[in-house]
């Protein structure tokens, strides 16, 4: 993430006024933006927010992976997609949605799932990655994958009315850190088994954009190191300090995990 010298088009500087008026951000800031590249795994709920304001905020490019198609019952949170998307590839009925907000963002589509053979290639084409993914085989695997790939990693998760977000950078700790071991197939319900609060999404979802923004632009305090807890029913914001574990299979002083494995296996689904 550097820098480019190419100045900003006078239409730019108009609509990232905004931006370059704050201290923080100014001109040079917002080419950090213009000249970054950010993957989101996942166009659902998490994913739907994160982009958007990616996109708004004036990222270059922004890369996607997600296969499903949009389902009525995604309407409900996925404030990318559209009634009249239902049916459609999610990745497709996301390009339109961001480049109908800016075009100038160009929008890279990874329709296929994202698996220990395609994920370092996918994400080393890319400066940060965000984590929207809905399950524990898939958040291993893309952990694991962007610690592989030297990358930072925006992560969140949902269900109900809770939330969390922090950021991992490579040398500070993980996922494997705060989780060494996948819960038992079963315990934790999916979205689709226990349900979420539709606004739940937002507001992780925004919290992911904000610590990817600051990330690229190189200001404020990051999450790294901290657990952002947010409980939606009561209405409050808990912080948990975290730490890197020296005896982290993948980010340790000894690690033993040096390639991505399988993941489905690991966290014990069964194949068939």
């Amino acid at each position: 993430m550097t820098t480019s010298a190419k100045t900003l088009s006078p239409y730019q500087v108009q609509r990232y006024s905004r931006h370059i008026i704050m201290p923080q951000v100014g001109s040079t800031g917002q080419r950090k933006l213009l000249n970054s590249k950010v993957l989101i795994v996942g166009a659902g709920g998490l994913g739907s927010p994160t982009s958007i304001y990616l996109t708004l905020a004036g990222v270059g490019e922004i890369g996607i992976v997600d296969f499903d198609d949009v389902d009525v019952t995604n309407l409900q949170r996925q404030i990318l997609h559209y009634d009249s998307d239902i049916g459609r590839s999610k990745v497709e009925s996301a390009k339109e949605t961001l480049n109908s907000y800016n075009p100038e963002t160009e929008i890279t589509l990874f329709e296929e799932p994202l698996t220990s053979e395609n994920a370092i290639e996918i994400m080393s084409q890319f400066d940060v990655i965000v984590n929207g993914a809905d399950n524990f085989a898939a958040r291993y695997l893309i952990n694991d994958a962007a610690y592989l790939c030297n990358k930072p990693l925006i992560d969140g998760s949902i269900l109900l009315f809770d939330g969390q977000a922090t950021v991992f950078v490579p040398g500070k700790g993980c996922y494997r850190c705060l989780f060494p071991e996948p819960p038992p197939p079963g315990e934790v319900p999916s979205c689709a088994e226990a349900g979420v609060l539709g606004v739940m999404p937002g507001v992780i979802g925004t919290i992911q954009a904000t610590e990817t923004v600051k990330l690229i632009m190189g200001i404020g305090d990051s999450l790294v190191g901290r657990l952002l807890l947010v409980d939606g029913l009561s209405m409050e914001f808990r912080v948990v300090k975290t730490k890197r574990n020296i005896d982290c299979p993948l980010c340790g002083e000894n690690p033993t995990i040096s390639e991505l494995i399988d993941y489905e296996e690991f966290c014990g689904i069964p194949t068939s």
